[in-house]
């Protein structure tokens, strides 16, 4: 494997690990207004302070893996991160503003106890979270799909050629997966009334997401070129991902929140990588005339920068994984109403 093709795969390791982390957050906040409905204002406050509790250690550190991943393309690919970043700019942007907002939301909204001044934050808080669910599944569709690139390396297309029929379904497949993700990790975390409703909207989320990716995968043979790369069989990867989306709902059944958990993450994660390898080696895909598609030489930096990057990330990528795994081993325990309420 030569240093191009493992910095593509680390940008994908980072892509997977964000959206799998960052997943559960978004589908919390993306709840957050309808899982907590009471007639009581202040036991509708309790009850979002409790979800919110729940990604609270974790959130913050779970968007560092996208910096991350933007900054490994920064340095690795820059080519690929000018195309991308001015090609996608306005959708960049309101992705970023979301994410922003979504920050402050967490940090202001108990910061006056006015029912009027909290719900406005968590309605932000559910913006947020959906906004970022749904933007990331359109970005994605549209690299696999392809889009509009010169000769030259340049986006010529406009904001409106990104929302096509095919990327706006994978937004909503995504939007609709991590609200899965958010409503197990809700199951397992929390106690009570919230369990309960968690539960329940897992087991009727389920079977609507089984058949949006089924109805994306099918879409995906129709819209991108996975029959020239990967044949009518896509293999492994594309498999596992459906298997372990369908095994979600038999543990639901069986109320194994934990494997429930763990075979979402999985589909998630499987469903990332057979995108990257609809990719590979291409980066960026165009829709104009394939021979103009960046790849992971044509869009490289130089054979010494990604040399020095790998020692770099031989060094300090386990650290942040074991810091990470750490932190969510400390906040491990399940959270009850009784809990110290922190936002």
């Amino acid at each position: 494997m030569d240093l191009n093709t493992l910095w593509f795969v680390l940008i994908a390791v980072l892509y997977i690990g964000f959206f799998v982390l960052e997943g559960f957050d978004f589908g919390v906040g993306i709840l957050l207004p309808f899982l907590s409905r009471d007639k009581d204002p202040q036991a509708v406050d309790g009850k979002r302070r409790l979800m919110i509790n729940a990604i609270g250690p974790h959130w913050d550190g779970n968007e560092v893996w996208l910096l991350t991943a933007g900054g490994a393309t920064f340095a690795a690919f820059p080519q690929w991160y000018a195309t991308m970043f001015s090609g996608f700019y306005l959708a960049l942007f309101l992705l970023l503003l979301a994410l922003i907002g979504r920050g402050v939301a967490f940090e202001y909204r108990s910061k006056d106890a006015n029912p009027r001044w909290r719900n406005l934050w968590d309605w932000l808080i559910f913006l947020g979270s959906a906004i970022p669910a749904l933007l990331l599944g359109v970005a994605f569709g549209n690299l696999v799909r392809g889009v509009p690139i010169d000769a030259e390396m340049n986006y010529v297309g406009g904001f409106f050629n990104l929302l096509n029929p095919y990327a706006l379904f994978a937004g909503v497949a995504t939007l609709l997966l991590f609200t899965l993700h958010g409503a197990i990790f809700l199951s397992l975390k929390t106690d009570g009334e919230i369990m309960e409703k968690a539960q329940a909207t897992a087991r009727r989320l389920w079977l609507v997401v089984v058949l949006v990716l089924l109805a994306l995968l099918a879409a995906t043979y129709f819209a991108t070129d996975i029959y020239q790369r990967l044949g009518f069989n896509p293999g492994v990867v594309p498999l596992t991902g459906m298997v372990s989306i369908l095994l979600t709902g038999f543990f639901l059944r069986k109320m194994r929140q934990g494997w429930a958990f763990v075979t979402t993450a999985l589909a998630i994660a499987f469903s990332l990588v057979t995108a990257f390898l609809i990719l590979y080696p291409r980066v960026m895909i165009s829709s104009i005339n394939l021979l103009y598609s960046l790849t992971i030489y044509n869009a490289s930096s130089s054979p010494y920068t990604l040399q020095v990057m790998t020692v770099v990330a031989i060094i300090f990528v386990p650290l942040v994984l074991v810091y990470q795994g750490w932190s969510y081993w400390v906040f491990r325990k399940r959270l009850t109403t009784r809990s110290p309420m922190v936002y």
